[in-house]
């Protein structure tokens, strides 16, 4: 089996900005061409719906594979998600990836006129949403079956101690989120170096033997030139406050050369065992020097 820290490093977009069906056939074959693994969507009101979207782009698309990051899993009845999910992953030739989290933003919920449950019952429907998508892949009645044996890989996104247990047990892919709430307000802002580095080394201690099997993901929020200095902004334009040493330590952030860049991923493989980053839609094109740099 591959070590955590030898993994072959993949590399995802997440897009967001397309609005027409044009707009989002050129992004996808864009990021195939400068050689992304995986294109995948999010799942916000007021935003594209997800599987629709990711069926378009597995249309458009040759080898690039699909993903969610991630679906709110409490907006979706498990059984149902399952067949839909089984569905776009046999229409797309195997290529779909389920990435899932528990929901966070509450003015979402009021808009879709859905309750605002605790953060306990959200993570319930989490647990029980995999559960239901690992049975029906399994099941021979599912019509039409998942085309890759047992169904897609499933990631589990969060940052709360509990998600990150469930994701230990049950995920292919553990997501980091690399953020932090804002303290007295709605939102989320970046997490400091400590906060980050302390949920990977405690997903780490929870693997256990499973660590050989999991892959790690992490958003890469930016991508700056060496002389980035002053007000580095995170990807929501909140100010970080963090001086050129803290920042160089940010596992989402990358500052340097593409060359310089490409080191740092290599390094952080070996430190914390992340291979997979998913990058976030503006800096598609100067991470795409980092890929190159890297291959």
């Amino acid at each position: 089996m591959t070590s955590p820290y030898t993994r072959p490093l993949r590399f995802g977009l997440v897009v967001f900005t397309p609005a027409s069906r044009a707009e989002w056939v050129a992004r996808a074959r864009r990021a195939e061409s400068l050689g992304y693994d995986v294109v995948s969507v999010s799942d916000h009101l007021g935003m594209p719906a997800p599987l629709a979207t990711l069926a378009l782009v597995a249309e458009a698309t040759e080898r690039i594979r699909i993903g969610t990051l991630v679906l709110n899993t409490s907006f979706y009845r498990p059984t149902v998600l399952a067949r839909d999910l089984a569905t776009v992953d046999h229409y797309a030739g195997g290529r779909l990836e389920i990435g899932l989290g528990a929901g966070y933003d509450k003015a979402q919920f009021d808009r879709a006129g859905l309750p605002w449950t605790g953060a306990r019952e959200r993570v319930d429907h989490l647990e029980a949403t995999v559960r239901e998508l690992r049975k029906v892949f399994a099941s021979p009645e599912t019509v039409p079956p998942a085309a890759q044996p047992g169904g897609p890989p499933i990631l589990i996104a969060g940052r709360g101690p509990r998600v990150l247990r469930l994701a230990a047990e049950h995920a292919d892919i553990v997501g980091f989120t690399g953020t932090a709430p804002v303290r007295d307000g709605d939102g989320l802002v970046l997490g400091g170096p400590g906060e980050i580095t302390r949920r990977i080394a405690d997903v780490h201690a929870l693997l256990g033997d499973r660590a050989r099997d999991v892959e790690l993901n992490i958003p890469v929020h930016r991508v700056l030139p060496s002389a980035a200095t002053g007000a580095v902004t995170d990807v929501w334009q909140n100010e970080l406050g963090l001086n050129a040493a803290q920042l160089a330590e940010l596992p989402s952030f990358l500052i340097g050369s593409p060359k310089e860049c490409a080191e740092q991923l290599l390094e952080r493989r070996e430190k914390y065992g992340l291979s997979y980053y998913s990058v976030l839609e503006p800096e598609m094109e100067a991470f795409a020097k980092v890929i190159e740099e890297l291959r």
